[in-house]
């Protein structure tokens, strides 16, 4: 089967794993190492999609195969012309596989070797995921990159237990990537369907998980099972334990990191492809990541400042408003101050990024990973969750 999507790398850097490239999909070419903005309802909350594609310039962005399939519905989306057409969305679209939700619904499901029982959040229906129907409602949706449906161990599992998920979530990718390739012998439009590396905090889990699912031959690999409530370190080590073994010509997604400090770390391991919810979520509850450190805007400090809220910024929130009246609007509960907020956050986010790929083109990655500081912020507060 011939490649849904390209990848090729454009630099490399001698002395870690960091390296650029460019992914190419059917909608857009992405840069990488590239940051995804999480549009979970098929928007990412607060900004309108011709800011995100224009001013911000994204060019993938993911959204949640289980809330999609619970509301609107993939069918009503695919008969609506699909999930681009139906956002309005010029770009790429990353759908992740609904395991994530599901196996955080906790007692609303049930897990066997063939899919995922759940109750929906919403209304209390059951439903049944298994790799092959996630697959077939990702293909619903026309994502451009669709998420194998895997399970996701929560932080600390037993050695047991991380066992028996590796080797279903090794059985599922087979059993759905088996099925996407005869379902793309009749669809001409260009998608790819990642495996999810798993194996909670055990390397020879990652590293055995790994080694089974480059068997698959697949367009991409994705590593899972982080930031659920491990050490940050833990987090890296399995990463890095989990790269060496995956191909060199494919991209790498670990998925849902991290914080700004943390994004150049995973792609000195070799990491393409990000994604969180942070940016949105933290602007939306008075977080506010810039180049001189954290802002939570509403501290009494900035009732009169008015400076704009980071100086090294060209997004349109700094370029016209002041830290005083983001606070005001914050301290208000006005809606604009969400729209406001999460444009700059997720810029801030984008601007590591092209930081990041810049360093490496240049050959002074080295020198930029030592420039972070992992305690960097100007404001005495912690990051909201």
């Amino acid at each position: 089967m011939s490649r849904q999507i390209t990848f090729e790398v454009t630099a490399q850097c001698p002395v870690t794993r960091a390296r650029t490239g460019i992914v190419r999909t059917g909608h857009s070419e992405i840069e990488t190492p590239c940051f995804m903005p999480v549009g979970t309802q098929a928007t990412v909350k607060g900004i309108p999609q011709e800011v995100l594609y224009g001013d911000l310039g994204a060019r993938i962005i993911l959204a949640n195969t289980y809330h999609l399939f619970l509301r609107p519905g993939h069918e009503s989306i695919q008969r609506m012309g699909g999930l681009h057409k139906f956002m309005s969305w010029p770009g790429s679209i990353l759908t992740d596989s609904g395991g994530f939700q599901v196996f955080s619904l906790s007692g609303l499901r049930k897990i066997t070797d063939e899919g995922v029982i759940f109750q929906s959040h919403l209304d209390g229906d059951t439903h049944t995921f298994t790799p092959n129907s996630t697959v077939d409602v990702q293909l619903a949706l026309g994502s451009d990159i669709l998420m194998m449906l895997d399970e996701c161990p929560p932080y600390p599992a037993t050695r047991e237990y991380a066992e028996a998920s590796t080797r279903r979530t090794v059985a599922w990718a087979r059993e759905g990537m088996a099925h996407f390739r005869e379902r793309m012998r009749t669809i001409p439009t260009r998608h790819a369907l990642f495996p999810i590396v798993q194996g909670s905090m055990y390397a020879e889990l990652r590293r055995q998980c790994a080694a089974e699912l480059v068997e698959l031959d697949a367009d991409g690999y994705a590593i899972g099972g982080l930031s659920v409530g491990e050490p940050r370190p833990l987090s890296l080590e399995m990463v890095e334990a989990t790269e060496a073994l995956l191909p060199r010509d494919r991209p790498r997604y670990a998925m849902g990191v991290g914080m700004p400090e943390e994004l150049a770390e995973y792609v000195a391991r070799g990491i393409d492809m990000m994604d969180c919810v942070l940016p949105t979520r933290n602007a939306r509850n008075g977080c506010l990541f810039t180049s001189e450190g954290r802002v939570i805007i509403k501290h009494a400090r900035y009732k009169e400042d008015l400076n704009p809220l980071d100086p090294n910024c060209g997004c349109t929130t700094c370029r016209n408003y002041s830290r005083a009246y983001l606070r005001h609007l914050f301290q208000a509960g006005e809606i604009l101050y969400s729209t406001l907020a999460s444009i700059h956050n997720v810029r801030r986010y984008l601007d590591i990024m092209a930081q990041i790929r810049h360093s490496i083109r240049l050959g002074r990655f080295p020198e930029y990973l030592r420039s972070v500081q992992i305690d960097d912020h100007i404001d005495s507060g912690q990051p909201v969750e």
